[in-house]
């Protein structure tokens, strides 16, 4: 219990995942581009944090192919394909199409409704170009239908593969902004017509379309290995 007076301090496992999230958008987004080192100290100074839950990590993404301990070097930017980014969307895609479909066949009139009062929360916020608050509200509105398919095993897979989505990236990009509204309102047109097959495609083409963005932006920055 924490002493009166005194704030909780944040947790260490939270603190080295703030970090590791922060080093995987970034990797994702191309701004770590792979063969690039990674020094603790500077991420440790950046985020105002000690040595500690930075280096647990770089364990961490050791641990998911994200980053390589190489002799004489430290940590660098593991290896990062055009097929890996097809991949990691691709199944994103599928996990969430299979948790909407079943959200279909089974979603409330209530429940419907709070979606599209999200949906229209998210449009406003990416009409008026808020990226910060696009980037809260999307992954909101998707949370809420992942959880009304009552799938917690597949909803764990999901949120373990949407990690190396870089959201910040999408937010701030106008186009990607005006496909995911019509993207979200076809969604709603299908959850409505109770329409399981209705809702994969529309919810592939969402990823697709994010893994086709990623693809040509990290192409103009050059970032391949290959």
């Amino acid at each position: 219990m924490a002493e009166r007076g005194k704030t909780p301090s944040v947790s260490q496992p939270q603190l080295s995942e703030t970090v590791a999230s922060l080093l995987r958008d970034r990797i994702m987004s191309g701004q770590l581009r792979p063969g690039e080192r990674i020094r603790l100290e500077e991420i440790a100074q950046e985020t105002g944090l000690s040595i500690t839950p930075v280096r647990e990590a770089l364990l961490m993404l050791r641990a998911e192919d994200m980053v390589e301990l190489q002799p004489r070097r430290g940590h660098v930017v593991a290896p990062l394909s055009r097929q890996d980014i097809i991949d990691v969307f691709s199944l994103q895609g599928h996990i969430a199409g299979e948790l909407a479909a079943r959200v279909a066949v089974s979603i409330t009139p209530d429940q419907l409704d709070d979606l599209r009062q999200q949906h229209e929360r998210l449009r406003r916020a990416a009409q008026a170009r808020q990226t910060s608050r696009v980037e809260q509200l999307e992954y909101e509105f998707h949370r809420r239908i992942n959880r009304l398919a009552d799938a917690r095993k597949l909803s764990w897979l999901l949120r373990t593969v949407t990690r190396y989505t870089p959201s910040r990236f999408y937010a701030a990009d106008p186009e990607w902004r005006a496909g995911m509204v019509a993207d979200h309102e076809a969604l709603l047109d299908a959850l409505a017509a109770g329409d399981p097959e209705a809702v994969r495609p529309v919810m592939a083409r969402h990823f697709t379309d994010g893994a086709e963005r990623l693809v040509k932006h990290l192409d103009g920055l050059g970032v391949w290995n290959e």
